[in-house]
C-alpha cells in the first residue's frame, strides 16, 4: 500500500513541477518581450522596462500558480493570505532580479537580454520552493495554517 501512496506522490510532484515549468515560462517569456517593448520601443531605463516587464509576468504567473500549479482543490480559500505571501516575496524577487541583470551588465559586460535568462535560471528552484512551502503550502500533519 505504501509503495502505491509514495507513486502516488511522485507523479503528484513531478505533475506539478511540470506544471510549474510551463508557467514560469509564461512568466519569463511575457516579461521578457514586455521588456524588450519597453527597451526597443519607448527606450526606457533598464529599472523602468525590468519593472513593467515583471509586473506583466508577475501577473500570468500568479494566476497560473494559484488557479493551476498549487491549486490542491481550495482555490477560493485564504485568498488574502496567498496574495499577502506572493507580493512580500515578489518585491524581495524584484530587487534581487534587478541586481542580478545590472550586476551582469556593469561587471560582466552582459547584456541584460542573456542576464534575464541567467536571472531565471536562479529563480527557477527559489521560488519553486518558496511557493511549494510558504506562498501555496498544503496543509500537513505537522501544520494546519495553510493559504
Amino acid at each position: 500500500m505504501k509503495s502505491k501512496q509514495k507513486a502516488k506522490r511522485l507523479r503528484t510532484n513531478l505533475y506539478q513541477l511540470i506544471a510549474y515549468s510551463i508557467t514560469g515560462g509564461a512568466w519569463f517569456w511575457s516579461g521578457y518581450l514586455t521588456f524588450a517593448v519597453c527597451d526597443q520601443v519607448f527606450g526606457l531605463s533598464l529599472f523602468w522596462a525590468k519593472l513593467i516587464a515583471n509586473l506583466v509576468g508577475i501577473t500570468v504567473n500568479f494566476i497560473l500558480e494559484r488557479i493551476w500549479v498549487f491549486d490542491r482543490g481550495r482555490r477560493n480559500k485564504k485568498l488574502t493570505v496567498v496574495t499577502e505571501r506572493y507580493f512580500i516575496l515578489t518585491v524581495i524577487n524584484l530587487f534581487i532580479d534587478y541586481l542580478i541583470v545590472l550586476g551582469l551588465r556593469d561587471y560582466f559586460g552582459i547584456s541584460p537580454y542573456i542576464g534575464q535568462f541567467v536571472s531565471a535560471g536562479f529563480f527557477y528552484l527559489w521560488n519553486y520552493l518558496w511557493y511549494r512551502y510558504w506562498v501555496f503550502p498544503m496543509a500537513g500533519k505537522k501544520s494546519r495554517r495553510h493559504a
